[in-house]
């Protein structure tokens, strides 16, 4: 749910930027959620990045697919 919230809010934030700004945008604000106290977020988005990427990569798709079938 938070990977989705988070390709959402990047979508109607930044509705004119690249898709690569965009899963950017997303990421950041999937990490900014995430119940970890500042000192030891940086190290555990190092160790859980391909995890993120990928979860965020996903709700793109799923997105896309739900958007497709309207």
């Amino acid at each position: 749910d938070l990977a989705y919230s988070a390709v959402s809010y990047a979508e109607n934030a930044l509705t004119t930027a690249s898709g690569k700004e965009k899963k950017r945008s997303a990421i950041t604000f999937l990490v900014s959620k995430l119940p970890i106290a500042l000192p030891f977020k940086g190290i555990v988005v190092f160790f859980l990045s391909g995890f993120i990427d990928k979860a965020i990569e996903n709700a793109v798709e799923y997105m896309n697919e739900v958007r497709n079938e309207d």
